[in-house]
């Protein structure tokens, strides 16, 4: 039996994934996945209004994409923005923080989740942002860089109302 041919689609893909997220079970597990399920909604209901789709989530980490490059930065800004709010109110040693990577990539569709290079380089950059920060690739810096200074004012504006925000242009 022949499999099926593989779609394939040129999106910007966001990966999140919460800092410290073992460190914050041990602390107190049910109080984590609490705290986690309160944030999701944030994260869902902001990827949907950014016109993304959750194509995967595991344990504490979240893998959208968008049609959009400007799209995914934005809401990667406001995924930051709207988190650090919600932290103020916990304890400063169980506020949970959100690594975000974002990534331009061809990527595998299959049953809905997304497969490739585009994928895992967007998990890399994921890795290398600061708790509370983001990390875009060169391509996405690419895609938006006639709107970064409206992304970079947006950006300061709020992250001057929250504590270490960071947003770094990856080359």
């Amino acid at each position: 039996m022949e499999a099926p041919p593989l779609e394939r689609r040129l999106v910007a893909i966001l990966a999140a994934d919460v800092a410290g997220y073992s460190r914050l079970m041990g602390i107190d597990e049910e109080g984590t996945l609490a705290t986690l399920s309160d944030f999701r909604l944030i994260t869902d209901a902001l990827i949907a209004r950014h016109g993304g789709r959750i194509c995967g989530t595991a344990g504490d980490s979240i893998l959208a994409a968008f049609g959009s490059a400007l799209a995914a930065v934005q809401c990667a800004i406001d995924i930051q923005t709207e988190l650090a709010t919600s932290n103020e109110v916990l304890d400063e040693d169980r506020r949970m923080q959100f690594r975000i990577g974002v990534n331009v990539g061809d990527v595998m569709v299959k049953e809905g989740d997304i497969f490739g290079d585009g994928v895992n380089i967007a998990a890399r950059l994921e890795g290398l942002a600061e708790p509370g920060g983001i990390c875009i690739s060169r391509g996405i810096h690419d895609h938006v860089a006639k709107n970064c200074r409206t992304i970079s004012k947006t950006w300061a504006n709020k992250a001057s109302r929250t504590s270490r925000s960071q947003f770094v242009f990856f080359a």
